[in-house]
């Protein structure tokens, strides 16, 4: 399978990895699967460790090179078709600018998200698959 980790997911993989499922835990180190990071995660997590909602153990920038290297993820960049899918989703989906660039990247790469956001996981217009399990 094909992985698009929820920015929270991302961070929980290299910080309380306590907090996802085990199976969760396999799937992230099973080399048959891929793990992808977006590009609006790492911005997500910039703006939660410059309001405080986010401490990372290292320096940023080192963190975000270590946790790709650690999950072999690929990045996925905000592209102008992933752009354009973010307001062009079936609806009925919620605001949050950042949930709908990283659902809008999951179907246009055609990958299964892997978060634990409700609002998420009951949107029946993406893949996805709950990382608390």
């Amino acid at each position: 399978m094909k992985f698009l980790l929820d920015t929270h997911v991302w961070i929980w993989s290299q910080e309380e990895p306590d907090r996802l499922g085990a199976q969760t835990k396999r799937l992230l180190v099973a080399p048959q699967h891929e793990n992808h990071v977006c590009t609006v995660s790492t911005l997500e997590l910039a703006r939660l460790a410059v309001v405080g909602a986010v401490v990372p153990s290292i320096p940023l920038r080192e963190w975000v090179e270590r946790a790709l290297r650690a999950l072999q993820a690929r990045t996925i960049q905000i592209s102008h078709e992933v752009a354009l899918e973010a307001y062009a989703l079936p609806e009925p989906f919620h605001e949050d600018p950042t949930d709908r660039m990283l659902v809008a990247a999951s179907r246009c790469h055609e990958l299964t998200m892997l978060t634990a956001d409700e609002r998420i996981l009951s949107y029946r217009a993406v893949r996805s698959r709950d990382a608390r399990r």
